[in-house]
């Protein structure tokens, strides 16, 4: 699989054409007493799911910032938390982290108050999802694909193709996938379409799935109308997804290794897998509210988000992939060489990252549909038109 370009430079350009960089903070003072953060579920634990899993209270306690969670289960709504304000960070997506900076809602970080900045992934110090102009937005926190989670009673082997929640058929275990699939309840779904279609239509011409022209868009359209009269729910709580796949007869969706890690430690059966039209996926970045009111406890968070042993621990809990590489060798957590490579450490390259599709990109005449359309058509398609 060819890796992709995020966004052509027109497009990118005209996202971003912005006025004046915001300020940036130059020397933190006393801590705040408190943080308050948008995150994705199971991104900040303090042992209240399980108790082996906590990066919250030692911080706490050696910080004196008390850590405050929003959770968010899609990007569109962390967008709307931080326009709203009242919050000092966000674990933004690739497809929210830009629409952040070109609204002037997060500001630039200053990499010399992060000393563990140096212990980043160099594939991520510069990624353009928060990095604009030479400057940096956020701090990488973690990233991985979107994989296909299927039931291991249906499937006594992994799917080989999307298509098992795309088109109908009669799945395995001999009964129509009808109403037993689920798809994701946002519109960055639509670059999954198509993904598919980049593999089974070749003749679209899709060269990325967040830069489609009206053909191909209305392809992608046409496809999740198919899938609709297939699902059974649109899924974005991570638990109500997990609990219609124990209790609800769901047997494949598109999922993140979160909720396949609980529910095989549920001892569920329960699998998940890369197909081969390949995955989209997240790397999500930590950013700063332009107008945070503890930036003292914002950077000490920042800081603290890149510890080894947090990383460590963050990627066995989401089966995920840690922005610090050291992370999979150094021993301080709970993650070795082998998980790494298990939660696709070496796929880096194979993965669609979430990005914020633009009117203005890098094909053909360079007319592609904008975010907005994705936004109000994919409304319309799960309302069934």
């Amino acid at each position: 699989m060819k890796t992709i370009k995020l966004m052509g430079s027109t497009a990118l350009s005209v996202l971003l054409a912005l006025g004046p960089v915001a300020a940036q903070v130059t020397s933190l003072g006393a801590p705040e007493g408190q943080v308050n953060i948008v995150a994705w579920p199971g991104y900040i634990e303090r042992g209240e799911t399980d108790a082996t899993f906590d990066w919250v209270t030692k911080f706490e306690a050696a910080s004196g910032c008390k850590v405050n969670v929003k959770t968010a289960n899609t990007s569109d709504e962390m967008v709307a938390l931080m326009n709203e304000g009242g919050f000092d960070l966000v674990t933004a997506s690739g497809d929210a982290s830009l629409r952040l900076v070109a609204g002037k809602r997060v500001q630039p970080i200053n990499i010399d108050l992060i000393p563990s900045w140096s212990t980043v992934d160099e594939r991520l110090k510069t990624a353009s999802w928060h990095t604009v102009g030479g400057v940096h937005y956020g701090v990488p926190y973690m990233w991985g694909p979107n994989v296909l989670m299927y039931n291991t009673e249906v499937f006594k082997e992994a799917p080989t193709s999307w298509n098992v929640v795309f088109e109908e058929m009669t799945l395995p275990d001999g009964q129509s996938n009808k109403g037993r699939v689920q798809a994701y309840d946002g519109p960055i779904h639509v670059a999954d379409a198509a993904q598919y279609l980049m593999f089974h239509k070749p003749d679209l011409g899709i060269t990325s799935p967040y830069e489609l022209n009206d053909a191909q868009y209305a392809a992608a359209l046409d496809l999740l109308r198919v899938q609709r009269t297939l699902t059974s729910r649109y899924w974005h709580d991570a638990f109500i997804q997990m609990d219609d796949f124990k209790n609800e007869g769901v047997v494949a969706s598109g999922s993140w290794p979160f909720q396949v890690n609980l529910l095989k430690a549920e001892g569920q059966p329960i699998a998940s897998t890369i197909p081969q039209e390949g995955a989209t996926g997240w790397a999500d970045t930590t950013m700063m509210h332009v107008d945070a009111a503890n930036p003292t406890c914002s950077y000490l968070w920042m800081e603290h988000s890149l510890s080894s042993n947090l990383q460590s621990d963050l990627a066995v809990w989401f089966g995920a992939n840690p922005s610090v590489p050291a992370a999979c060798t150094d021993g301080r957590g709970m993650l070795d060489a082998a998980g790494c490579t298990a939660n696709g450490l070496d796929d880096f390259e194979k993965i669609r990252f979430w990005t914020t599709p633009v009117s203005n990109c890098s094909q053909g005449d360079g007319a592609c549909v904008p975010y907005y359309r994705w936004v109000s058509d994919y409304i319309g398609v799960i309302g069934g038109r």
